[in-house]
């Protein structure tokens, strides 16, 4: 993968580059030794005792050992955060496993659960043990983790010393239908037993995208009593093809939201050059054949790269309003100077948007012309030579008292939020 040497930057002025509304984090300065330059997979969350909180993964740079799972809230609608604290991971490179991809879940009765990959030395491609800890008492103190059960399939290594390969990277949400918890996530094809890849790129490392539901949140169990059904696993798994290499899945990142019909809607990032989509019937158990996301039926493909591509409903996660906004970049790679293969430099810029659910429509949800959201101007954030270009949309998003607020990291350094008007 290229690289771009990190020149001296003033943080005062790139962090005012996507015009945000709401500063979550800064990192302390821009070349690591504070160990907090690497800041992704962003969820900000309602929290039971009505303030917002929010689970990200910390560490002097994108895939570093020091990589950890730290917690903030904020009790003024994010004008301001708390320091974030880490619950899970270590500190610094050497203290111990990385902690990564943590996302929230939070029972009926308050208990907040964060989830997240523990790297127990052994790697594969995104191994990890799905491992559980919680707060009783709104983020002030936190169990000890725990291991979670986690299933594992034909694509994970035969070899039960490696962990499964898997990611989930937005939040959770429930049901409309009985209220458990439901995600999807990315099923990395272990380097054992994938498909050889087509060219010398981790765009062509074989992925699938698989779905799972948490069956006992509202119990308040512990974490290792925590019950997940599993499905889309195994040779039913969602795949899509590498261009030219039909055998080779390439499709990751699965995000979700309910259609006003009852079934559920999932946009995927894909090596394809454009997004492809999926939807269920039957609250996630069996899923539709995956295929280009278009704008409308019969309409040309969106262009987008092997980026994140979330779709939110304009009204929050437990709503159906029938009314979406889905995030791209509106090219399939080929940007500036830069092709496919260039992943730290062509996800950008963002455009946005807006869906519309169409009963009786193949693809039930059709899209309205691209506008643009935000950019920066390519300068580079985060240690010498490992900086990062890209503003890729590892986010969430949040609608409280009328107000619609984007949270997303910019160069996966700076932490922000973005207000969407109706």
């Amino acid at each position: 993968m290229k690289t771009q040497p990190t020149q001296p930057v003033n943080l005062d002025e790139e962090i005012a580059k996507t015009r945000p509304d709401y500063r979550v984090y800064r990192p302390r300065e821009p070349v690591g030794s504070a160990h907090d330059t690497g800041n992704e997979h962003f969820l900000v969350f309602d929290s039971p005792d009505g303030s917002l909180m929010a689970v990200w993964t910390q560490s002097t740079s994108e895939g570093q050992s020091d990589q950890r799972i730290v917690f903030a809230r904020s009790d003024d609608e994010g004008e301001h955060w708390t320091a974030p604290r880490i619950v899970a991971g270590p500190s610094k490179p050497g203290e111990g496993p990385m902690a990564s991809w943590g996302f929230p879940l939070v029972s009926r009765s308050g208990r907040i659960y964060v989830i997240y990959s523990r790297n127990p030395g052994r790697f594969d491609h995104n191994t990890g043990l799905m491992t559980g800890l919680y707060s009783d008492d709104a983020g002030r103190t936190w169990s000890s983790p725990q291991p979670v059960p986690f299933a594992r399939d034909c694509h994970d290594n035969p070899d039960a010393n490696f962990p499964p390969t898997w990611i989930v990277w937005q939040k959770p949400q429930r049901l409309l239908s009985d209220g458990r918890y439901f995600v999807g996530f990315t099923r990395w094809v272990s380097s054992a037993v994938r498909h050889k890849p087509p060219i010398n790129s981790w765009i062509a490392h074989e992925s699938v995208v698989e779905f799972m539901r948490f069956d006992n949140v509202d119990d308040n169990v512990e974490p290792n009593a925590l019950r997940i059904s599993f499905f889309a696993t195994d040779k039913q798994a969602l795949r899509v093809g590498f261009p030219g290499h039909p055998e080779v899945s390439v499709v990751q990142e699965p995000s979700l939201v309910k259609l006003p019909d009852g079934r559920l809607f999932c946009v995927m990032r894909t090596s394809a050059g454009s997004p492809h989509w999926t939807a269920s019937q039957d609250d996630g158990k069996t899923w539709s054949a995956p295929a280009p996301l278009c704008r409308r039926d019969g309409g040309e493909p969106l262009k987008h790269p092997l980026s994140p591509c979330p779709i939110y409903d304009a009204n929050g996660d437990a709503a159906a309003s029938g009314r979406y906004l889905l995030l791209f970049h509106n090219h399939d790679g080929h940007f500036q100077k830069w092709t496919p293969t260039d992943t730290q430099f062509h996800r950008r810029p963002i455009c946005l948007v807006t869906g519309e659910f169409k009963a009786g429509a193949k693809q039930p949800v059709w899209f309205d012309e691209p506008r643009f959201l935000m950019d920066h101007d390519g300068v580079a954030l985060g240690p010498p030579g490992k900086g990062r270009c890209d503003l890729a949309m590892y986010s969430s998003f949040t609608v409280r008292k009328d107000r619609r607020v984007l949270w997303y990291p910019d160069r996966k350094f700076f932490l922000l939020g973005k207000r969407i008007e109706p």
